[in-house]
């Protein structure tokens, strides 16, 4: 029973972690930061540049829904 219990929580440990890792990912993106300094690693963003593809990929519609249109 033991062994079940531990196999059952490594699985949680291991897809909550994985869950909190992609949540800020995406939390780091849609913050418009320019520079972020951790520890020794420095990154510079073009944050304007990132604004203008967003939009752009908001503006196209989904080559799904123009397949949808032609049918």
């Amino acid at each position: 029973m033991a062994q079940i219990l531990s196999e059952v929580f490594y699985s949680f440990l291991i897809s909550s972690s994985v869950g909190l890792l992609l949540v800020l990912i995406k939390t780091c993106y849609k913050s418009k930061c320019r520079e972020v300094n951790v520890c020794c690693i420095k990154i510079v963003r073009d944050v304007e540049g990132e604004e203008k593809i967003d939009i752009e990929v908001r503006e196209s519609p989904s080559p799904r829904a123009e397949n949808n249109n032609n049918v």
